[in-house]
């Protein structure tokens, strides 16, 4: 076991003072306080994210007969952002989009585009390609007025809203197709002060990386932003911040997140508590897998989906879960190590996106970085985390835990800490507290290989990391490509209207 530190240029990208510090569990809580620190902003709105679907309602089921929210304001996001500019002259929003979301994530190509070309001028939206052909820009940051910042693992897109509950067929959740979408539990954080400020710089860089260009706006950090609905969780507490970037022509390789996840592990004393939507890292696996091999080590407990909500993406990634989830098994002669699943009250799936490690009562870190391989070394990524610094942070680290597992579990927090202090395991208490029916955890069963699954596990086809080979790929990027299919496609509407007509046959 190893102490445990924040080391720029290794585990993380730098280190800065969080004045408040909050996580923000599921939706429902997220979308509002979004909505009420923009409703705030004055000069500058950052956001970044893997998707923006701007027909989605920040509060569903809140919109009255003109579709305004109860705070006056259209309740959709994107007349939301246009309202917002209208009533602050003053005020830039810069979207920064992932390229390919353009064409596969929920938020489609056409409201982009009326964003993009129909909004007042004050709204900036860029997509960014500049990766690898094949890599996402997978970051989820929201930075206002340099002085307050969102860092976490929820899009502000289509399907992400749900509360703490999950509740069953909740109206809440219902799509623009008309079906209900499945629970989904999710994470963010929101902090002001240095550390947002710092979040705020990232957020330009990127920008600036994505469009050859700076943004022409003052850094003025100082304003108090924060949300209304979100009380403080730490105060004045060193945030680190650990990014994952894929090499460029004139930079090496960024893989900060991978290196605090195996900092922490190995520095984990009683109780190693993570949640993310994927486990198919191997080099995570690996330092699990010494952890369960000593007789005193921690207990491991992981939460991940049953399953992907596409087929193919759920046999090319657990496949490979099976197959790390028998190997550990196998090394764990001390029966301390569980991967689960929630279910909600009526035994439906709960899809599990957080990207979420508690390590003891220590380190909290919070983000958008998956446990997979490409979130270790080929798409972008952001995570935030902090160390406790005194007993009432140790405090406040530990309550989140048990705050995530009584979610999990459908029992309160507190009945979750008695157990854990009374059998001093934290297996010892989720086993005791689970149910048969209902609200609970299920344990994951390592899957028969298909022919398919196999293959794609065999390859990692869906989950690549980066190879120094790409490099001499002549520089090309997922953005050349897509500004050659949109050329390809304009020229071909070009030809189309332009190639003479041949004569009817009679």
């Amino acid at each position: 076991m190893q102490d445990l530190q924040f080391t720029p240029g290794r585990n993380c990208w730098r280190v800065a003072t969080a004045r408040c510090f909050s996580v923000i569990v599921d939706g429902a809580d997220y979308f509002r306080a979004l909505r009420e620190s923009l409703l705030k902003a004055r000069r500058l709105v950052i956001l970044i994210g893997w998707d923006f679907d701007f027909e989605i309602e920040m509060l569903p089921g809140e919109s009255d007969a003109d579709g305004d929210a109860p705070d006056g304001m259209p309740n959709q996001i994107g007349p939301f952002l246009d309202a917002l500019v209208d009533r602050r002259p003053g005020l830039d929003i810069y979207l920064l989009k992932w390229s390919g979301g353009a064409l596969i994530a929920p938020g489609g190509l056409l409201p982009a585009a009326r964003i993009k070309f129909l909004s007042p001028e004050q709204i900036h939206l860029a997509f960014d390609g500049r990766h690898p052909i094949g890599a996402c820009h997978h970051q989820k940051i929201v930075a206002i007025d340099d002085s307050l910042a969102f860092c976490g693992g929820i899009d502000v897109t289509d399907g992400r809203w749900d509360s703490r509950d999950h509740t069953p067929g909740d109206p809440c959740r219902r799509l623009r197709d008309g079906a209900v979408a499945q629970p989904w539990h999710d994470a963010t954080t929101v902090l002001s002060g240095p550390a947002a400020a710092a979040l705020s710089r990232l957020g330009r860089a990127r920008w600036a990386r994505a469009n050859d260009a700076e943004m022409d706006e003052d850094f003025r950090p100082g304003a108090d932003l924060w949300p209304d609905s979100i009380p403080v969780g730490f105060h004045d507490v060193p945030i680190a911040i650990a990014r994952t970037q894929p090499p460029e022509s004139d930079k090496p390789s960024i893989a900060e997140i991978e290196h605090l996840y195996l900092d922490s592990i190995a520095a984990a004393r009683d109780c190693i508590y993570l949640e993310s939507q994927y486990f198919a890292a191997d080099s995570i696996t690996a330092a699990i897998a010494r952890r369960l091999a000593e007789p005193d080590g921690p207990e491991v407990i992981i939460v991940n989906p049953r399953a992907a909500q596409g087929m193919v993406e759920d046999e090319a990634m657990h496949v490979t879960r099976s197959r790390m989830i028998r190997q550990l098994r196998a090394l764990d002669r001390h029966d301390r190590f569980r991967i689960l699943y929630p279910v909600n009250a009526t035994g439906e799936d709960i899809y599990v996106h957080a990207k979420v490690s508690i390590v003891d009562d220590r380190l909290l870190r919070v983000g958008s970085g998956n446990i997979d391989r490409r979130s270790m070394g080929f798409d972008t990524e952001c995570d935030v985390a902090l160390l406790a610094k005194d007993a009432a942070d140790r405090r406040a680290v530990r309550a989140l835990r048990d705050g995530l597992i009584a979610e999990h579990l459908g029992r309160d927090p507190a009945e979750v800490a008695r157990r854990i202090d009374d059998t001093g395991s934290v297996i010892a208490a989720i086993q005791h507290l689970n149910r048969a029916t209902g609200r609970r955890l299920r344990p994951i069963r390592p899957r028969k290989e298909t022919l398919l699954g196999s293959l794609l596990a065999d390859t990692r086809f869906f989950d690549p990391r980066y190879r120094r080979s790409a490099q001499a790929r002549l520089g090309i990027t997922s953005r050349h490509v897509m500004l050659g299919g949109a050329a390809l496609a304009a020229g071909l509407f070009l030809w189309c209207r332009t190639r003479p007509s041949r004569p009817r046959q009679d």
